[in-house]
Formats: C-alpha cells, structure tokens, sequence
C-alpha cells in the first residue's frame, strides 16, 4: 500500500480552485478533510475571492488541500495570507506533496500581494512543524495561545 502512496503523490496534480470548480470537491479521498464536504458551502467558499482552496489530485480524488485566506488590515500596507489548515490524506503522507501544495498557496499568496503568510500550529504537531520550517517558515519568538468562543448553535446551510 505505501508503494501506491510514493508514486501516486509524485504524479497527483497541484491547482488552486476557483468559483465554479466545487465539482473536484465531488470526489475526496476520507481523512483528505476533517468531515465530509457541505456542497453548498464549498460554492460559497469557492465564490468568495478572499477565500483560497489548493489542492492535490489523484487519479480524479482531492487527497490534500491548503486552505487560506488574504485579508486587508487598516494598519497593514499590504494584505496577508492566513493560512488555515493543511492535510494530506494518510496515503499519500510522507512524499512531499503537503509541501507541494503549500508552495502552490504561497505563490497564490504572492501573486495577490501578500508580503507575509502566516499559520498557527501545536508544537506537538510533528509533521507540521517540520513542513513549516522545511517551506522556510519562522517560528514566532513568543507562544501563542488560541481561544475558541461558542457563538451558539450555528445553523447548517441546505444543499
């Protein structure tokens, strides 16, 4: 099985997607995102020029993805890239396709403007923190702590 993974993640397509292309969303291999795919919030998100989706194909099935967002400041010249979450899909781990995909944001990043790219992540998280400096990312002198709020009971958009 990992022998399908190496040669699979050597050939597996790199694209950001746009308005229209929540179809390839059709098609996601299971660990590849953290639930299944809203197809009403995937034209949404799709939709929304600030909001960026690239993604790694194989053989027809989204196997990881970088998902981000730019955004403007009122103190900040330029905008900046968020970068909200990475995932490979167990298959193809290990064969530099995560970093594949984070190049291919990155430069998405750049070509709207975006002077600096940024990303949370728990040090516990290995292979995280290893794709992140190995794509000369610098870890922040200080530790950061993240707070999550309960805005109450959202309700789930229709198909």
């Amino acid at each position: 099985m990992a022998d399908v993974g190496v040669e699979h993640a050597v050939t597996a397509e790199i694209r950001v997607l746009r308005a229209g292309d929540a179809a390839v969303l059709d098609r996601v291999a299971l660990d590849a995102f953290d639930d299944p795919i809203v197809p009403a919030v995937a034209r949404a998100f799709l939709a929304d020029p600030r909001h960026h989706l690239a993604v790694a194909i194989d053989d027809g099935v989204v196997v990881g993805f970088v998902s981000a967002v730019h955004y403007l400041h009122p103190d900040k010249p330029n905008p900046e890239l968020w970068i909200n979450e990475v995932s490979v899909a167990e298959t193809h781990r290990g064969q530099g396709l995560a970093k594949r995909i984070m190049g291919v944001i990155l430069e998405a990043g750049r070509a709207l403007g975006c002077r600096v790219a940024w990303v949370l992540t728990e040090r516990d998280n290995g292979p995280a923190m290893r794709l992140y400096a190995a794509m000369d990312g610098v870890e922040a002198p200080m530790d950061v702590v993240m707070f999550e709020f309960d805005l109450g009971e959202i309700r789930k958009p229709s198909n």
